[in-house]
């Protein structure tokens, strides 16, 4: 299992968006460069794509990406220290318990936030035991690529061959759906970020679903193991 963070497992009220126009803004001065919507994207395209809005050619973009990432780190650990605007969706806390320990399960993440960020963001709502593993914008700013690499990670963990393994997806945008097919997964598309059921009804998804916490999730998050 390939869960996705923002809009899927939690909510943080935008923390991961302030923090990067708060980096830009530290690092270049400004961060007008930002005006599109992160939904679905990496955090490396996030980056790139801002650096060339400020005008940037890509070599420069490159040499200051993993400064640009240190400084966005500072001000996430700053923004997730605030007390309120964060929570939890609906079915994730009584899924994870349930997979705790399970055998036959390997729960991974599957997400375009850096992994430092990724468990950041999951520490402040207390999730972050919960995922030995993952797919991460840090291992490949391309979606699918991220999600094959912790499909890998989450085979090895069970030790068996990746071509032995049921692989979901658990995501909220169409990019979540779009990558899940490309690397032959089931997905699960949640309608607790900024896209409703029926637009996410239409990219193709296992099944669309209001919350994780809907019988026809649970059905394909379980798969034989419903009952």
């Amino acid at each position: 299992m390939l869960w996705d963070i923002d809009g899927t497992l939690m909510s943080s009220s935008g923390a991961g968006r302030r923090a990067i126009e708060r980096a830009f803004g530290a690092r270049f001065g400004r961060h007008d460069a930002l005006d599109f919507p992160f939904d679905g994207m990496t955090d490396p395209v996030i980056f790139r794509r801002g650096l060339r809005g400020l005008g940037l050619d890509e070599q420069a973009a490159e040499a200051a990406l993993a400064s640009l990432m240190e400084v966005y780190l500072e001000h996430l650990q700053v923004a997730c220290a605030a007390p309120d605007g964060f929570r939890v969706h609906d079915g994730i806390s009584e899924c994870l318990g349930r997979l705790a320990g399970l055998a036959g399960f390997a729960v991974g993440l599957g997400t375009g936030n850096i992994e430092r960020g990724a468990r950041i963001k999951l520490g402040r709502v207390g999730l972050d035991h919960h995922f030995a593993f993952g797919g991460f914008g840090s291992d490949h700013g391309d979606r699918p690529s991220l999600l094959a690499i912790g499909a890998e990670r989450g085979a090895t963990h069970l030790g068996r061959a990746r071509s032995e393994c049921r692989v979901v997806v658990i995501g909220d945008t169409p990019k979540d759906i779009a990558a899940a097919r490309a690397i032959g997964a089931d997905c699960i598309a949640v309608a607790t970020g900024s896209y409703s059921i029926e637009r996410l009804a239409e990219h193709n998804p296992t099944v669309a679903a209001r919350n994780l916490a809907a019988p026809e999730a649970l059905a394909v998050l379980w798969g034989e193991h419903a009952a």
